[in-house]
């Protein structure tokens, strides 16, 4: 069982970390390591703390959602369906292959670079400057950047976000758009992973999860508010150099055995 604090940490680690291009799920498992958090039941409260984060977003995004037009909801729909069936086909083998430390931090690293490769291009006049001017073909394109985030460190609102910039959304219409498709790309995940992992629930695991699921929807509600923000009048620079700076540390920890992360 986890303790407490355990779970507040964790929490913030995934509300801090699932909509910024940084990839919750690799800091979160580089948490876990740190934190000798494993187990089937560290993994039910991943899904957990996730669901957290989901229903910041989505209230945050509530009057959007519940007034949205048909057009918009076709749209999620059909940016959900790719890595939804990707997830299907290879979610197994990529969680047994790539659920790792050093695999994370070269994801981290990889995806720091496409970000300063997209943000360097210049500035370029975007074609979709509202979520609303979106046509069918470009959230299938969207949802199929959505894919790579299947692999750890990648960062799914990383991959959407950067993913839309290349179509040519704004900095602006890409992250909100990210975030709307957080909720049923979150939920369908949450959902399918809990209905397999039932029989681990426990009344015990209650009060851990009850702080994990907290802590993950105040500090997600509060890091969408500031997002949307910031790119407003900055480019995402910093969180690539930040990636990059991350998972070098965690490259060089493992190259040298300064720290002992989990095989």
């Amino acid at each position: 069982m986890l303790s407490l604090l355990d779970a507040l940490v964790l929490g913030l680690v995934e509300g801090c970390t699932e909509f910024l291009p940084i990839s919750s799920t690799g800091h979160l498992i580089l948490a876990a390591d740190l934190l000798g958090a494993h187990g089937e039941k560290a993994k039910v409260f991943e899904i957990v703390i996730q669901t957290g984060a989901m229903f910041a977003v989505a209230w945050e995004y509530r009057r959007r959602l519940l007034g949205a037009d048909r057009r918009l909801w076709s749209n999620l729909a059909i940016a959900f369906l790719p890595a939804a069936v990707a997830g299907a086909i290879l979610g197994a083998a990529i969680k047994a292959q790539l659920f790792k430390a050093v695999p994370v931090a070269a994801a981290l690293v990889a995806g720091g670079i496409v970000i300063l490769w997209v943000e360097g291009r210049g500035k370029r006049r975007p074609r979709i400057e509202d979520i609303g001017q979106m046509r069918w073909s470009d959230a299938l394109k969207v949802g199929l950047a959505q894919t790579v985030a299947l692999v750890p460190g990648v960062s799914r609102a990383g991959a959407t976000i950067i993913g839309g910039m290349l179509l040519g959304f704004s900095r602006r219409a890409a992250t909100e758009f990210s975030f709307l498709l957080a909720v049923p790309t979150l939920l369908a995940a949450a959902a399918w992973d809990l209905w397999q992992s039932r029989a681990l629930l426990s009344a015990h695991d209650l009060p851990a999860f009850t702080v994990g699921f907290a802590a993950a929807f105040v500090s997600a509600f509060a890091c969408v508010r500031w997002l949307i923000r910031w790119v407003g009048t900055h480019d995402l620079r910093p969180f690539a150099w930040y990636r990059i700076a991350f998972g070098a540390v965690v490259l060089a920890t493992a190259h040298f055995g300064w720290v002992d992360w989990t095989p």
